[in-house]
């Protein structure tokens, strides 16, 4: 039988009381509260809606699928690509690629795993032969992903490459200029950062340290917000 999420809740609220009466002041639970369940069935509904209407990804050729986003609907921190792949589209998940497997290892030096951020990208479909997204296709599609971050409302955001970043501040500076530095999306901070393809192609001791000194500074944010989980790993 499915436990309701309002048993769930009172249940942990009774557990919480009697861990505090014993004297132990701080216990971690995992609930999928009300609100949880909420912005999920926003997310699947927002989906559909994307699948349905969307002005570039109903038109769009080169995909077999879209690839809306993975991750927990009410994470602190939430990272933005631009479109994606060829492995995403086989899969159906944002970032399972070569460059997943990097964004993983830093997700987890950061003390997050997969399970505990969102992962989205400017574009839902794969553009042919992985192009670079162009601004008018971000302004067809982008829509959603703003509508997203609205529902998911993270701490946090993480932007991956030039599209990402472009598409949410509306700017046309380098990346070279934006990266390391903190702007605002609607009120979130906003940490731009090198895409993990860029950083693949370019593994030098010299962009690992600009990647992990930015990661670090959203690590810190999170912190200062109370957002963040116990442990930090360490980004190599």
């Amino acid at each position: 039988m499915t436990t309701s999420p309002e048993r769930l809740a009172r249940l942990a609220r009774q557990h919480i009381e009697t861990t505090r009466l014993l004297g132990v002041d701080f216990v971690p639970v995992a609930v999928r509260t009300r609100q949880h369940s909420d912005k999920a069935a926003a997310l699947a509904a927002l989906r559909a809606e994307h699948d349905a209407t969307c002005p570039h990804c109903t038109n769009a050729t080169a995909h077999t699928q879209t690839v809306f986003g993975d991750g927990d609907p009410n994470a602190a921190l939430m990272f933005v690509g631009e479109a994606p792949g060829a492995e995403e589209d086989r899969q159906g998940v944002p970032f399972v690629g070569a460059s997943g497997k990097k964004l993983n290892e830093m997700i987890k030096a950061m003390g997050f795993d997969r399970t505990t951020v969102y992962i989205a990208n400017v574009l839902k479909a794969r553009p042919p032969d992985n192009a670079t997204p162009t601004p008018d296709e971000a302004a067809k599609c982008g829509p959603f992903l703003a509508r997203q971050i609205d529902i998911i409302q993270p701490a946090v955001i993480v932007t991956l490459g030039k599209p990402a970043v472009s598409y949410l501040l509306d700017t046309r500076e380098t990346m070279t200029n934006l990266r390391g530095r903190w702007f605002e999306y609607r009120g979130i901070p906003v940490m731009p950062t090198f895409h993990p393809a860029f950083l693949l192609r370019q593994y030098t001791p010299e962009n690992r340290a600009k990647v992990w000194s930015d990661l670090k500074a959203a690590v810190e944010r999170l912190q200062s917000l109370g957002r963040m989980p116990p442990q930090q790993g360490k980004f190599s």
